[in-house]
């Protein structure tokens, strides 16, 4: 039976007297002191200690209610359970406190395996108005109490058909839809540049342009539990943006996504396990476009706007074996990535595999800690390397990219509606042809959540990535001088639930790139306003 509900009533009850307490002093603690002192050591898990604190302030004079629910939540927490019992039994005389008195005597006598003791208090708050989330609390254990002493009947037997029936198969489905401004579509270079990548070294004037857009994204996902632990799952999802504008429709883009796969998840106790693995087919479309200005690529004069169309698809596992405190998990993928044919320049078709580790320890229940290892690389068949003079010769061996990441995530949770995290990352890429293209990237990340009510829930997010070529180029031309890169990303989400299915979702995002390779440098700020339906 769940105890949920008395730590969050003794929770209330110390907040609300801890207002009322004084500060305390270098001298000799006051009996009001003392029970402060309980209240703390109470909400940091130490409930012999608070026990103690508890019986000094009774010595020195303090008797109360408030008191006596509190040494009994906290008696039942150390398990005591008879004393548990006699120090709630002085607090039910409290009008205030004695509907969550009652629902806590009931837990207690569950504890005790008093059956009949439990059901009376677990009535006495079902029978009562004013405290409406204890009342459903209640009829859910007295419920659950029936059914473990109570024999089914036929009609019993036949609603638990029925529900097994419409549990043998599940479907799920979310849809978002927004509507906001972009203010650089094609992430264009803020200033003007000379194009060292030209040998006739051309200042290049960029267009920076802004228009609304709409983004959209769909999944379906369809689940058949044909066993007990496992199910197996047919699921669709469609991502995509489209531009209002028919001057800036070639930032449209779209991505269609199909997976067939299984689930195995089995609880025991504190230990749970996960393995969860899918084939994937994906189709993405967008245009291969000009960022200064927006316009279609060409090559000698043969239009190469769909270079970056793709199909990618292949195999994935992953795995998860959780405790109630340590958590370790592996995942593995390995695709093909297949792009749209060019004649007249070097395709982007590549192979690619991940291999991921991970493991996390909550230190409490507030605080957790997960390390990330990741190896994962890209094997190109059609697209030549760099020298280290910058030059990508014909003839060069194929590209070939691996990466080491290693990433620490920490996240504190304040209260039940607050909590921050912290990321740390480092990645390295190595080209395996000479090593032009190596680098080191440094990521620090940082994300708060709030939620202020039951329909409210905000997001903030940031990340600053700091990349370290060793040998690269600016425009792949060594007067340039060796290629620096920078970037930082910000979001901020807000969310307000109107029903149990349709939430008004408004969003901001940032992003800004510095690099002595202008082509690539830009900041992008858009912002956006949509509905998601899930259920």
């Amino acid at each position: 039976m769940t105890n949920k509900i008395a730590l969050a009533g003794c929770l209330l009850v110390i907040a609300a007297f801890s207002v009322f307490l004084p500060e305390r002093t270098a001298v000799a603690m006051t009996a009001e002191q003392y029970f402060e002192e309980g209240n703390r050591l109470f909400r940091d898990d130490l409930y012999w200690a608070a026990l103690l604190r508890y019986r000094q302030a009774a010595d020195e004079g303090f008797d109360s209610s408030i008191l006596h629910y509190n040494e009994g939540v906290a008696h039942y927490r150390a398990k005591q359970h008879v004393r548990a019992r006699e120090s709630l039994q002085q607090a039910l005389q409290e009008p205030t406190l004695r509907v969550a008195t009652q629902y806590n005597l009931g837990l207690n006598a569950y504890a005790l395996g008093d059956m009949e003791e439990a059901l009376r208090w677990f009535r006495l708050v079902r029978d009562q108005s004013a405290n409406r989330k204890l009342q459903e609390y209640a009829v859910v254990a007295i419920s659950r109490i029936r059914d473990a002493q109570a024999k089914p009947d036929e009609f019993e037997v036949r609603v638990a058909d029925r529900k097994k029936k419409r549990e043998f198969a599940d479907l799920e489905l979310r849809a978002r839809i927004s509507f906001g401004n972009d203010d650089n579509v094609f992430r264009s270079p803020n200033q003007n540049y000379v194009d060292f990548a030209d040998p006739a070294l051309p200042l290049v004037v960029p267009t920076v342009q802004s228009g609304a857009f709409m983004p959209i994204s769909m999944s379906a996902k369809y689940r058949i539990n044909t066993l007990p632990f496992e199910g197996f799952y047919g699921a669709y999802r469609l991502a995509g943006r489209y531009y209002q504008d028919s001057e800036l429709e070639n930032a449209n883009e779209y991505l269609h996504e199909l997976s067939i796969g299984s689930e195995y998840s089995r609880t025991e106790d504190t230990r749970k396990r996960e393995v969860n693995s899918a084939f994937t087919i994906a189709q993405h479309d967008e245009v291969y476009y000009d960022p200064d200005d927006g316009t279609t690529r060409d090559s000698a004069g043969v239009d190469i706007d769909d270079r970056m169309n793709y199909v990618r698809y292949g195999p994935q596992i992953s795995l998860r074996q959780a405790h109630e405190r340590l958590a370790i998990g592996a995942q593995f993928k390995g695709q093909l990535w297949n792009y749209e044919e060019t004649d007249v320049v070097p395709e982007y078709d590549h192979e690619y595999f991940l291999l991921r580790l991970f493991g996390q320890y909550r230190f409490a229940k507030t605080s957790l800690l997960r390390i990330t290892g990741e190896y994962y690389s890209r094997r190109y068949g059609d697209r030549p390397s760099y020298d280290l003079d910058g030059q990508q010769r014909i003839g060069n061996p194929a590209v070939r990219y691996d990466y080491l990441s290693l990433a620490l995530r920490a996240r504190q949770r304040i209260n039940d509606s607050m909590w921050f995290g912290f990321d740390v990352a480092r990645d390295e890429r190595k080209d395996k042809h000479v090593g032009y293209n190596d680098y080191t990237l440094d990521s620090f990340g940082f994300e708060f959540h709030w939620a202020p009510g039951d329909r409210f829930d905000l997001e903030l997010n940031g990340v600053y990535r700091l990349y370290d070529y060793t040998n690269a180029f600016a425009f792949h031309n060594p007067v340039a001088g060796r290629k620096t890169h920078e970037s930082a990303d910000g979001s901020f989400i807000g969310t307000y639930r109107m029903t149990r299915h349709l939430s008004l979702i408004g969003e901001a995002r940032y992003r800004e790139t510095i690099s002595n390779d202008t082509r690539i440098q830009y900041e992008r700020l858009q912002y956006l306003l949509g509905v998601r339906w899930e259920r």
